[in-house]
Order: structure tokens, then sequence, then C-alpha cells
């Protein structure tokens, strides 16, 4: 029966993960040509191309199968030895989360796993609508996600909504919107995207003018400085509701289409691995979204 070296294993995960040779035999404290030796014995074992030779170095698509695998041992491997008390053990959870779940109401999940296991986190920033992406490439083992439909290996949960509201400063909106968030105006206001997989605000806009509109934008990758910009009139965007609200409150933001707003339904993937970590992992997000999200439509 064809069985996997656990060394191989080892050598091939850590390249995929520093992205070179050279890294990966930094941390695994052996020479270049060792890990090289290593990985391509794998690669004759198994019959495929598992790591692509690029900068930086990625898992091929028969790799991504194996990456998922290599971070599985690590995790179980990782917490039978902590179990056993076997010195001090690092145990490490990769997890992908959108930039506004992390800006908001994610982080408080991770406090008692860190104080009270000793866990440690490798945080993936991606978009919602793409975080499963990397749940299939074995990059991460679990992830906040747009998508309720589970990527193949892995459970999915309903954590709530997060409701955003379109939002400007007052002069912005009666520079921009004296008459409203019409087609027209949406079609020549500036507007901020996260980055270029962005859609909420081509969204909100399509939903508002009734067709699509195709104003310019201003790309702006960080959740805290989306919503500084904005207070500042910069532009308008779509802003999480808990982010926005003392602004509202305060007059410094006006909403463009008061009523109007986009719900985005979030949900936790996780590997099914029996892992006692993993499990309190989805137990304390679960909560963390239920005290801040809207609740997931029945």
């Amino acid at each position: 029966m064809m069985r996997i070296d656990l060394a191989q294993l080892s050598a091939f995960a850590a390249v995929v993960e520093e992205g070179s040779f050279e890294a990966a035999a930094r941390r695994l404290h052996v020479t270049p040509s060792a890990v090289s030796q290593r990985v391509k014995a794998l690669e004759s074992r198994l019959g495929r191309v598992l790591v692509s030779r690029t900068r930086p170095a990625g898992a091929t698509e028969a790799g991504q199968w194996l990456a998922r695998y290599a971070r599985q041992v690590r995790l179980l491997e990782s917490e039978a030895l902590s179990g056993l008390a076997s010195g001090d053990v690092e145990v490490r959870l990769a997890v992908a989360v959108n930039a506004d779940s992390l800006a908001t109401w994610f982080l408080p999940a991770l406090t008692g796993l860190a104080d009270e296991r000793g866990a440690r986190f490798e945080l993936h920033q991606e978009d919602q609508d793409h975080s499963a992406t990397l749940l299939r490439e074995g990059a991460v083992m679990a992830a906040v996600t747009a998508d309720a439909h589970a990527v193949q290996g892995c459970g999915v949960r309903p954590l709530g909504r997060m409701r955003y509201l379109g939002v400007s400063t007052p002069a912005f909106a009666g520079r921009w919107f004296p008459d409203g968030p019409t087609a027209a105006a949406l079609g020549a206001a500036t507007t901020l995207v996260f980055n270029r997989k962005d859609a909420l605000q081509s969204r909100f806009a399509r939903e508002l003018a009734g067709r699509r509109v195709d104003p310019p934008v201003t790309v702006l990758p960080s959740s805290v400085g989306f919503a500084d910009a904005t207070i500042l009139g910069l532009a308008w965007a779509m802003l999480p509701e808990s982010m926005a609200r003392a602004a509202l409150d305060d007059g410094r933001l006006v909403e463009i289409a008061p009523g109007r707003h986009l719900d985005v339904p979030l949900y936790w993937q996780r590997w099914k691995l029996a892992s006692p970590l993993l499990d309190e992992l989805t137990d304390a997000v679960v909560a963390a979204a239920a005290a801040q999200l809207r609740a997931p439509k029945p």
C-alpha cells in the first residue's frame, strides 16, 4: 500500500507555505538541496507534479489536495502532543476572513483560544466572495465566506447577515446627489472600492439605478481607511452598519438612499476534521457572529 513519507510531506508543505525552496530549508533547518530532493521524491512517488517552480513557489492543482492534508496532519499532531503535555507545542490555525469582519466582530472570537489553549493564528484577509477559494486550495482550514455551498471536505454553518449602508458626507451628498441617487448621479459620483474584487458599491448602485452604472472609483484596501476616507468626503461608500453608526448619529455621514441597504449573508466553512480545537474555534466564531451580526434569514 502506498504511504506518504512525513519528511517529504513536511518539505512539500514548507515550500508551498514559505514560497521558495530556500525559505523552506531555513524553516526546516536543512539545505535547499535536501528540500528539493524530498519534494522530487514525493512527486515521483505520487506520479504528479506538486509544486509549481515559480516565484513564489506554490501548489499545483494536484498539490492543493496534498497541502490540505499536510495542514490536517500538522494540526492533529500538534493537538496530540499538546494533550500529552510534550513540551512547548504551538498549535496554529489558518483562517480566511474578510476585512470588514476583521475590523468589526471577528477578532474577539480568537481571544479565548489564544489565552486558554495557547493557539496561534494565521489570518488570511480575503473578500467574503472569494475566501472559499483558499479552502479549496488547502491554504486555510476554515473561512468566513459568502458561499453557502460547502467546499468538498468541509462543513458549513450560517453566521448571520452583515448590513451595509451607502453613505457619504452631507456636503458630498449635497453636491452629487441633490435630487437623490439617480442613475446619472451614481454614474458621475466617485465611489470607494476595497479592491478590484469588491462589488458591493456596484451592486448597490445597480439596485438604486435599476441598471448598471460605471462611476469613477478610488481603490483603498483598508477597512478603517475606508471609513476615514468616506468621513473626509473623498467619495461615497458602502460601510458596515456598525462601523458607520457613530458618524451617522453625529451627522458626519448621511445615507445617500435612506432606508435602503445591502445585507451580505456570511457563513463559516471548516474542514470536516475531528479536531477539538477547530470545534472550539467554530463555537467561538458562531457566538461572536450572533452577538454582532443580524440573524440569518430563516
